[in-house]
């Protein structure tokens, strides 16, 4: 099996900064070997072709990594990613950041006993069920 691909979504107004700092910290923290596949649109899309653009590149990961900080209820980009995830049945699991909490607000979507906090061993665990619960071939 290839080195599972996690397409990662955040909010792009609020949480740019946990995201390069979760992205960089995978690599060397984490005890699960994982890419993390940053396809952050740099400059603003038409609604439709983003949609596109998401959808094809979810394609290519074997799940989704949401990182839910206090301002997901603002996220409407978010809830779509996770949306095109379960139609595409990729496995989705969140982590706190930005000192979001279990009383955070979701965005729609995510259930929260699929959020877990910031703590490579815990992440490391949930990369290897998400392996497991998806399709390993991609």
């Amino acid at each position: 099996m290839s080195e599972p691909r996690a397409f990662l979504s955040f909010d792009f107004d609020h949480n740019e900064q946990s995201k390069i700092l979760f992205a960089g910290q995978a690599g060397k923290d984490s005890p699960t070997s994982f890419t993390i596949e940053d396809w952050s649109s740099k400059t603003p899309l038409p609604q439709q072709e983003w949609e596109r653009r998401i959808r094809e590149k979810l394609s290519r990961t074997h799940m989704l990594v949401v990182l839910v900080g206090r301002s997901m209820g603002s996220a409407t980009g978010v809830a779509k990613e996770i949306a095109m995830a379960k139609a595409l049945n990729l496995p989705t699991f969140g982590v706190y950041v930005d000192t979001a909490t279990s009383l955070s607000t979701l965005p729609s979507g995510l259930p929260r006993n699929r959020v877990i906090a910031w703590k490579w061993p815990n992440i490391g665990a949930a990369i290897t069920q998400m392996m497991g619960e998806g399709r390993n071939a991609r």
